[in-house]
Protein backbone atom coordinates (compact mmCIF):
# COMPACT_ATOMS: atom_id res chain seq x y z
CA UNK A 1 0.00 0.00 0.00
CA UNK A 2 0.99 3.36 -1.20
CA UNK A 3 2.76 5.86 1.69
CA UNK A 4 0.87 9.45 2.09
CA UNK A 5 0.92 11.49 5.06
CA UNK A 6 -1.70 12.61 7.17
CA UNK A 7 -2.62 15.24 4.92
CA UNK A 8 -2.79 13.38 1.87
CA UNK A 9 -4.47 11.07 3.19
CA UNK A 10 -6.84 13.86 4.45
CA UNK A 11 -7.28 15.01 1.27
CA UNK A 12 -7.79 11.84 -0.30
CA UNK A 13 -10.68 11.50 2.04
CA UNK A 14 -11.94 14.81 1.40
CA UNK A 15 -12.15 14.31 -2.17
CA UNK A 16 -13.85 10.46 -1.47
CA UNK A 17 -16.21 11.99 0.64
CA UNK A 18 -17.20 15.07 -2.05
CA UNK A 19 -18.04 12.30 -4.56
CA UNK A 20 -20.32 10.60 -2.05
CA UNK A 21 -22.36 13.56 -1.21
CA UNK A 22 -22.60 14.59 -4.94
CA UNK A 23 -24.29 11.20 -5.26
CA UNK A 24 -26.30 11.27 -1.79
CA UNK A 25 -27.88 14.74 -2.32
CA UNK A 26 -29.10 13.09 -5.90
CA UNK A 27 -30.78 10.22 -4.79
CA UNK A 28 -34.56 10.35 -5.60
CA UNK A 29 -36.91 8.83 -7.49
CA UNK A 30 -34.56 8.00 -10.32
CA UNK A 31 -33.24 5.30 -8.02
CA UNK A 32 -36.43 4.10 -6.78
CA UNK A 33 -37.79 3.41 -9.99
CA UNK A 34 -34.85 1.55 -11.14
CA UNK A 35 -34.62 -1.05 -8.03
CA UNK A 36 -38.21 -1.56 -8.22
CA UNK A 37 -37.98 -2.87 -12.00
CA UNK A 38 -34.95 -4.58 -10.86
CA UNK A 39 -37.32 -6.42 -8.69
CA UNK A 40 -40.09 -6.84 -11.00
CA UNK A 41 -37.61 -8.14 -13.82
CA UNK A 42 -36.35 -10.62 -10.93
CA UNK A 43 -39.71 -11.70 -10.62
CA UNK A 44 -40.92 -12.34 -13.89
CA UNK A 45 -38.22 -14.68 -14.81
CA UNK A 46 -38.31 -16.64 -11.33
CA UNK A 47 -42.25 -17.38 -12.79
CA UNK A 48 -41.31 -18.08 -16.28
CA UNK A 49 -38.85 -20.62 -15.00
CA UNK A 50 -40.94 -21.93 -12.36
CA UNK A 51 -43.92 -22.44 -14.72
CA UNK A 52 -41.92 -24.04 -17.96
CA UNK A 53 -40.08 -25.79 -16.11
CA UNK A 54 -42.58 -28.66 -15.78
CA UNK A 55 -42.46 -28.87 -19.39
CA UNK A 56 -38.64 -29.78 -19.57
CA UNK A 57 -39.02 -32.80 -21.36
CA UNK A 58 -38.47 -30.64 -24.11
CA UNK A 59 -34.87 -30.09 -24.10
CA UNK A 60 -34.98 -26.76 -25.20
CA UNK A 61 -37.86 -25.74 -22.43
CA UNK A 62 -35.41 -26.99 -20.14
CA UNK A 63 -32.73 -25.50 -21.09
CA UNK A 64 -34.53 -21.97 -21.13
CA UNK A 65 -36.70 -22.43 -17.71
CA UNK A 66 -33.31 -23.95 -15.65
CA UNK A 67 -31.31 -20.39 -17.00
CA UNK A 68 -34.17 -18.17 -16.09
CA UNK A 69 -34.46 -19.01 -12.58
CA UNK A 70 -30.70 -19.24 -12.78
CA UNK A 71 -30.93 -15.77 -13.57
CA UNK A 72 -33.55 -14.79 -11.65
CA UNK A 73 -31.44 -16.23 -8.69
CA UNK A 74 -28.58 -13.98 -9.40
CA UNK A 75 -30.31 -10.81 -9.66
CA UNK A 76 -31.89 -11.51 -6.10
CA UNK A 77 -29.08 -12.09 -4.35
CA UNK A 78 -26.63 -10.08 -6.32
CA UNK A 79 -28.79 -6.88 -7.62
CA UNK A 80 -31.26 -6.74 -5.15
CA UNK A 81 -30.95 -9.08 -2.01
CA UNK A 82 -26.83 -7.77 -1.36
CA UNK A 83 -27.17 -3.93 -2.45
CA UNK A 84 -30.63 -3.54 -0.48
CA UNK A 85 -28.96 -5.20 2.86
CA UNK A 86 -26.20 -2.49 2.50
CA UNK A 87 -28.68 -0.11 3.09
CA UNK A 88 -28.26 1.34 -0.19
CA UNK A 89 -32.50 1.98 -0.65
CA UNK A 90 -33.17 2.97 2.97
CA UNK A 91 -33.72 6.09 2.10
CA UNK A 92 -37.06 5.26 0.57
CA UNK A 93 -38.76 4.25 3.76
CA UNK A 94 -40.17 0.96 2.32
CA UNK A 95 -40.25 -2.28 4.19
CA UNK A 96 -39.96 -4.68 0.94
CA UNK A 97 -36.31 -2.92 0.21
CA UNK A 98 -35.02 -1.87 3.88
CA UNK A 99 -31.51 -3.40 5.07
CA UNK A 100 -32.80 -4.25 8.33
CA UNK A 101 -35.57 -6.31 7.33
CA UNK A 102 -35.02 -7.92 3.92
CA UNK A 103 -34.25 -11.41 3.96
CA UNK A 104 -32.90 -12.95 0.16
CA UNK A 105 -33.32 -16.01 -1.69
CA UNK A 106 -30.09 -18.15 -0.32
CA UNK A 107 -29.04 -20.23 2.51
CA UNK A 108 -27.54 -17.47 4.82
CA UNK A 109 -29.90 -15.53 7.19
CA UNK A 110 -30.20 -12.06 6.43
CA UNK A 111 -28.87 -11.41 10.00
CA UNK A 112 -25.30 -13.40 9.74
CA UNK A 113 -24.90 -11.64 6.38
CA UNK A 114 -25.34 -8.17 7.67
CA UNK A 115 -22.72 -9.48 10.58
CA UNK A 116 -20.14 -11.05 8.59
CA UNK A 117 -20.53 -9.33 5.46
CA UNK A 118 -21.46 -6.01 6.27
CA UNK A 119 -19.69 -5.10 9.16
CA UNK A 120 -16.84 -7.46 9.48
CA UNK A 121 -15.88 -7.40 5.80
CA UNK A 122 -16.22 -3.96 5.04
CA UNK A 123 -14.77 -2.69 8.18
CA UNK A 124 -11.73 -4.42 8.27
CA UNK A 125 -11.77 -5.16 4.34
CA UNK A 126 -8.28 -7.55 3.63
CA UNK A 127 -6.84 -7.61 6.41
CA UNK A 128 -5.36 -10.69 7.28
CA UNK A 129 -6.36 -12.07 11.10
CA UNK A 130 -9.51 -10.36 10.94
CA UNK A 131 -11.33 -10.29 7.69
CA UNK A 132 -12.50 -13.66 7.65
CA UNK A 133 -13.85 -13.81 4.13
CA UNK A 134 -10.16 -13.46 3.01
CA UNK A 135 -10.13 -16.91 1.86
CA UNK A 136 -13.16 -17.93 3.68
CA UNK A 137 -10.91 -19.72 6.30
CA UNK A 138 -10.73 -22.70 3.09
CA UNK A 139 -7.71 -21.17 0.87
CA UNK A 140 -4.31 -19.59 1.57
CA UNK A 141 -3.81 -16.48 -0.39
CA UNK A 142 -1.32 -14.47 1.43
CA UNK A 143 1.83 -15.36 2.77
CA UNK A 144 0.53 -14.32 5.76
CA UNK A 145 -0.42 -18.16 6.24
CA UNK A 146 2.20 -20.78 6.60
CA UNK A 147 1.99 -23.72 3.60
CA UNK A 148 0.63 -26.28 5.05
CA UNK A 149 0.76 -30.24 2.75
CA UNK A 150 -3.34 -29.38 2.72
CA UNK A 151 -3.01 -26.90 0.81
CA UNK A 152 -1.73 -28.48 -1.94
CA UNK A 153 -5.12 -29.22 -2.60
CA UNK A 154 -6.82 -26.11 -2.40
CA UNK A 155 -8.12 -25.94 -5.90
CA UNK A 156 -10.42 -28.51 -5.15
CA UNK A 157 -11.52 -26.90 -1.89
CA UNK A 158 -11.83 -23.94 -4.46
CA UNK A 159 -14.07 -25.73 -6.90
CA UNK A 160 -16.08 -27.37 -4.18
CA UNK A 161 -16.84 -24.01 -2.10
CA UNK A 162 -17.66 -22.66 -6.05
CA UNK A 163 -20.32 -25.58 -6.62
CA UNK A 164 -21.67 -25.28 -2.95
CA UNK A 165 -21.45 -21.70 -2.60
CA UNK A 166 -24.48 -20.00 -0.72
CA UNK A 167 -24.01 -23.32 1.93
CA UNK A 168 -20.51 -21.88 2.12
CA UNK A 169 -21.48 -18.41 2.95
CA UNK A 170 -24.23 -19.57 4.76
CA UNK A 171 -22.24 -21.77 7.08
CA UNK A 172 -19.13 -19.16 7.04
CA UNK A 173 -20.39 -17.65 10.61
CA UNK A 174 -19.63 -20.95 12.46
CA UNK A 175 -16.06 -19.74 12.08
CA UNK A 176 -15.27 -23.45 12.00
CA UNK A 177 -11.34 -22.75 12.01
CA UNK A 178 -11.50 -21.35 15.72
CA UNK A 179 -13.44 -24.36 16.21
CA UNK A 180 -10.55 -26.92 14.96
CA UNK A 181 -8.03 -24.51 16.70
CA UNK A 182 -9.99 -25.31 20.13
CA UNK A 183 -10.55 -21.21 20.44
CA UNK A 184 -14.08 -22.01 20.82
CA UNK A 185 -16.63 -24.71 20.72
CA UNK A 186 -19.88 -25.68 18.61
CA UNK A 187 -21.90 -25.03 21.20
CA UNK A 188 -20.94 -21.68 21.61
CA UNK A 189 -22.30 -21.65 18.06
CA UNK A 190 -25.83 -23.60 18.74
CA UNK A 191 -28.26 -20.19 18.70
CA UNK A 192 -26.60 -19.24 14.89
CA UNK A 193 -26.38 -23.14 13.42
CA UNK A 194 -30.04 -23.09 14.47
CA UNK A 195 -30.70 -20.33 12.55
CA UNK A 196 -28.75 -21.85 9.66
CA UNK A 197 -30.58 -25.06 9.33
CA UNK A 198 -34.23 -23.39 9.89
CA UNK A 199 -32.73 -21.21 6.98
CA UNK A 200 -31.43 -23.71 5.12
CA UNK A 201 -34.10 -26.25 5.43
CA UNK A 202 -36.39 -23.93 4.11
CA UNK A 203 -34.07 -23.32 1.29
CA UNK A 204 -33.91 -26.98 0.24
CA UNK A 205 -37.30 -27.97 1.00
CA UNK A 206 -38.33 -25.29 -1.61
CA UNK A 207 -36.24 -26.01 -4.33
CA UNK A 208 -35.99 -29.83 -3.73
CA UNK A 209 -39.09 -31.05 -2.41
CA UNK A 210 -41.88 -28.18 -3.02
CA UNK A 211 -41.86 -27.43 -6.38
CA UNK A 212 -40.77 -30.48 -7.51
CA UNK A 213 -43.94 -32.36 -5.55
CA UNK A 214 -46.39 -30.24 -7.00
CA UNK A 215 -45.21 -31.17 -10.99
CA UNK A 216 -45.04 -34.74 -9.09
CA UNK A 217 -45.32 -36.83 -12.61
CA UNK A 218 -42.08 -34.46 -13.77
CA UNK A 219 -40.56 -34.24 -10.16
CA UNK A 220 -37.17 -35.83 -11.93
CA UNK A 221 -37.18 -32.90 -14.29
CA UNK A 222 -38.27 -29.71 -11.89
CA UNK A 223 -35.93 -31.37 -9.51
CA UNK A 224 -33.17 -31.27 -11.64
CA UNK A 225 -33.75 -27.70 -13.17
CA UNK A 226 -33.61 -26.32 -9.73
CA UNK A 227 -30.17 -27.80 -9.08
CA UNK A 228 -29.11 -26.77 -12.03
CA UNK A 229 -30.59 -23.28 -11.28
CA UNK A 230 -28.85 -23.39 -8.24
CA UNK A 231 -25.13 -24.30 -9.52
CA UNK A 232 -25.69 -21.35 -12.24
CA UNK A 233 -25.85 -19.29 -9.34
CA UNK A 234 -23.41 -20.21 -7.10
CA UNK A 235 -21.01 -20.66 -9.69
CA UNK A 236 -21.53 -16.71 -11.72
CA UNK A 237 -21.70 -15.50 -7.66
CA UNK A 238 -18.69 -17.03 -6.42
CA UNK A 239 -16.63 -16.17 -9.30
CA UNK A 240 -17.72 -12.46 -9.25
CA UNK A 241 -16.64 -12.27 -5.40
CA UNK A 242 -13.38 -13.79 -6.04
CA UNK A 243 -12.80 -11.55 -9.35
CA UNK A 244 -13.43 -8.28 -6.90
CA UNK A 245 -11.40 -9.48 -3.77
CA UNK A 246 -8.28 -12.30 -5.07
CA UNK A 247 -6.74 -11.23 -8.18
CA UNK A 248 -2.75 -10.86 -7.95
CA UNK A 249 -3.44 -6.73 -7.81
CA UNK A 250 -5.42 -6.90 -4.40
CA UNK A 251 -3.36 -5.64 -1.72
CA UNK A 252 -3.49 -7.49 2.22
CA UNK A 253 -2.31 -5.46 5.07
CA UNK A 254 -1.45 -6.50 8.88
CA UNK A 255 -3.50 -5.58 11.93
CA UNK A 256 -0.60 -3.14 12.75
CA UNK A 257 -0.48 -1.11 9.91
CA UNK A 258 -4.25 -0.12 10.31
CA UNK A 259 -4.35 0.49 14.25
CA UNK A 260 -5.89 3.36 14.82
CA UNK A 261 -6.72 4.40 10.96
CA UNK A 262 -8.48 7.47 9.84
CA UNK A 263 -11.22 7.65 7.11
CA UNK A 264 -8.52 8.00 4.74
CA UNK A 265 -6.48 5.60 5.13
CA UNK A 266 -9.74 3.44 5.06
CA UNK A 267 -10.19 4.68 2.17
CA UNK A 268 -6.76 3.88 0.76
CA UNK A 269 -7.17 0.51 2.44
CA UNK A 270 -10.51 0.12 -0.09
CA UNK A 271 -8.91 1.31 -3.21
CA UNK A 272 -5.96 -1.24 -2.99
CA UNK A 273 -7.30 -3.95 -2.08
CA UNK A 274 -10.43 -4.21 -4.52
CA UNK A 275 -9.90 -5.07 -7.81
CA UNK A 276 -12.72 -4.09 -10.89
CA UNK A 277 -13.53 -6.18 -14.23
CA UNK A 278 -14.71 -4.71 -17.60
CA UNK A 279 -17.91 -5.63 -19.66
CA UNK A 280 -21.53 -4.43 -20.44
CA UNK A 281 -24.71 -3.45 -18.91
CA UNK A 282 -25.97 -7.09 -18.59
CA UNK A 283 -22.63 -8.17 -16.90
CA UNK A 284 -22.34 -4.97 -14.43
CA UNK A 285 -26.19 -5.90 -13.99
CA UNK A 286 -26.05 -9.81 -12.99
CA UNK A 287 -22.74 -9.07 -11.11
CA UNK A 288 -24.83 -6.95 -8.53
CA UNK A 289 -22.64 -4.39 -10.29
CA UNK A 290 -19.51 -5.66 -7.96
CA UNK A 291 -17.84 -5.43 -11.63
CA UNK A 292 -17.22 -2.23 -9.92
CA UNK A 293 -15.40 -3.37 -6.84
CA UNK A 294 -13.87 -0.72 -6.09
CA UNK A 295 -16.66 1.53 -5.96
CA UNK A 296 -18.40 -0.42 -3.88
CA UNK A 297 -15.72 -1.06 -1.09
CA UNK A 298 -15.09 2.89 -0.96
CA UNK A 299 -19.14 3.39 -0.83
CA UNK A 300 -20.89 0.66 0.66
CA UNK A 301 -24.45 2.27 1.23
CA UNK A 302 -24.51 3.82 -2.21
CA UNK A 303 -27.19 2.26 -4.57
CA UNK A 304 -25.12 0.20 -7.09
CA UNK A 305 -26.23 1.15 -10.52
CA UNK A 306 -24.64 4.09 -9.51
CA UNK A 307 -21.11 2.92 -9.76
CA UNK A 308 -20.98 3.40 -13.31
CA UNK A 309 -21.10 6.95 -13.13
CA UNK A 310 -19.05 7.36 -10.55
CA UNK A 311 -15.99 5.63 -11.98
CA UNK A 312 -14.13 8.24 -14.04
CA UNK A 313 -14.52 10.30 -10.45
CA UNK A 314 -12.97 7.70 -8.61
CA UNK A 315 -10.15 7.31 -11.32
CA UNK A 316 -9.50 11.14 -11.70
CA UNK A 317 -8.75 11.04 -7.94
CA UNK A 318 -6.38 8.00 -8.29
CA UNK A 319 -4.59 9.73 -10.76
CA UNK A 320 -4.59 12.73 -9.07
CA UNK A 321 -2.81 11.19 -5.50
CA UNK A 322 -1.01 8.73 -7.56
CA UNK A 323 -2.93 5.48 -6.78
CA UNK A 324 -3.66 2.47 -8.73
CA UNK A 325 -6.86 1.52 -10.20
CA UNK A 326 -6.79 -2.28 -10.39
CA UNK A 327 -9.89 -3.09 -13.29
CA UNK A 328 -9.60 -5.25 -16.47
CA UNK A 329 -11.11 -7.92 -18.62
CA UNK A 330 -13.23 -10.51 -16.96
CA UNK A 331 -11.01 -12.99 -18.21
CA UNK A 332 -7.52 -11.45 -16.99
CA UNK A 333 -8.92 -10.95 -13.36
CA UNK A 334 -10.44 -14.44 -13.44
CA UNK A 335 -7.27 -15.46 -14.35
CA UNK A 336 -5.24 -13.26 -12.09
CA UNK A 337 -7.38 -15.23 -9.22
CA UNK A 338 -6.64 -18.24 -10.67
CA UNK A 339 -2.89 -17.68 -10.92
CA UNK A 340 -3.15 -17.12 -7.09
CA UNK A 341 -4.48 -20.02 -6.15
CA UNK A 342 -2.47 -21.72 -7.64
CA UNK A 343 0.50 -19.83 -6.73
CA UNK A 344 -0.44 -20.23 -2.80
CA UNK A 345 -1.07 -23.63 -3.66
CA UNK A 346 2.61 -24.25 -3.49
CA UNK A 347 5.36 -24.72 -1.15
CA UNK A 348 6.97 -21.29 -0.90
CA UNK A 349 10.33 -22.30 -1.78
CA UNK A 350 8.86 -24.10 -5.14
CA UNK A 351 6.44 -20.65 -5.97
CA UNK A 352 9.36 -18.27 -5.33
CA UNK A 353 11.21 -19.90 -8.04
CA UNK A 354 8.50 -19.66 -10.59
CA UNK A 355 8.76 -16.32 -12.06
CA UNK A 356 4.92 -16.61 -13.85
CA UNK A 357 3.66 -17.55 -10.45
CA UNK A 358 5.97 -14.80 -8.50
CA UNK A 359 3.47 -12.35 -8.64
CA UNK A 360 1.23 -13.36 -6.35
CA UNK A 361 1.89 -11.25 -3.14
CA UNK A 362 0.86 -9.81 -0.13
CA UNK A 363 1.79 -5.68 1.34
Amino acid sequence: MKRMTEAQLSELEQDFNAIRDQVVADLGERDATYIRRIVRLHRTLEVAGRITMPFGFIPPVFVGATLALGLSKIIENMEIGHNVMHGQYDWMNDSSLHSQSYEWDTVCTGESWRRTHNYEHHTYTNIIGKDRDYGYALLRLDDDEQWRPRHSLQFINYILLSVFFQWGVGLHELESERIRRGEIRVKDKLPFLKDFFRKGGRQAFKDYVFFPLVTLPVAPIVLAGNIGANLIRNLWSSTVIFCGHFTQQAETFTEAECEGESRGHWYLRQLTGSSNFTGGKWVHLLSGHLSFQVEHHLFPDLPAHRYPEISEQVQAVCQKHGLPYNTGSFARQYGSVLKRIAAFSLPDRIRTRLPALSMAHAT
